[in-house]
């Protein structure tokens, strides 16, 4: 089985001295495993970023065997955030969820496409914000659709609206952005508790049911903009 594709690399883990069994999510194959020999190397290891776009070229003797990569780059997007933690440790994390989350060899090209979009959100202003909205959008796109102002209550008090949800461990104020995606600029308190939310909605809903365990690297991120 040959074929050419272009995609993100969203693992890798040392095989050899000189190679990487590594995971990329392509356009039209979904997420494929893979060799990289001599990825190591002085020219390949420098596009072998987490995050970078690249062409795929993939070999394999059979259906039941892994396969290997032929790689170039298509564009480094990783390098680009190399000054800037947060970000970079976001890069992480998006790549992460999405390893975790797809099945093997399953195309979607929804998810493809939300990777490009996910790269645009990084340059934009309320760039947390919009990636806990894409966080939304990727768990949508898997079947597990997250609508808060179906769950919730609204309250005022003092002209300040308040958004309620019940639940059997008690009430739970949702920050308003995640009812309405009209919302200025967010405190960072407010981004965290959103993130917060989002992830007990991942590990009760998507990671305990299917034995999965939660990813440190969402841990690692949201510790960076505390």
């Amino acid at each position: 089985m040959s074929w050419d594709d272009i995609g993100f690399l969203i693992s890798k883990n040392k095989y050899n001295e000189n190679s990487y069994i590594s995971e990329v999510y392509s356009r039209s194959h979904g997420k494929v495993s893979g060799i990289i020999f001599g990825g190591t190397s002085k020219k390949l290891r420098n596009y072998l970023q987490i995050g970078n776009q690249i062409h795929i070229n993939y070999n394999s003797k059979s259906e039941n065997k892994i396969g290997y990569f032929k790689i170039e780059i298509e564009k480094a997007y990783s390098p680009i955030f190399f000054e800037n933690q947060k970000k970079l440790l976001c890069i992480i994390s998006a790549m992460n969820l999405i390893k975790i989350l797809t099945a093997e060899s399953q195309s979607n090209i929804k998810i493809y496409e939300l990777i490009i979009d996910f790269y645009r959100l990084l340059n934009e202003e309320n760039w947390i914000k919009n990636y806990i909205y894409w966080e939304m959008e990727l768990f949508k796109n898997l079947g597990y659709d997250l609508v808060f102002k179906d769950l919730v209550d609204k309250k005022v008090t003092d002209n300040n609206i308040k958004y309620v949800v019940k639940s059997s461990s008690g009430k739970k104020i949702i920050p308003n952005f995640l009812i309405n995606r009209n919302q200025d600029n967010e405190d960072i308190k407010n981004l965290l508790d959103g993130l917060k939310l989002i992830g007990d909605y991942l590990e009760k809903t998507i990671l305990k049911p299917n034995n999965l365990n939660p990813p440190i690297t969402r841990f690692n991120f949201i510790n960076s903009l505390k």
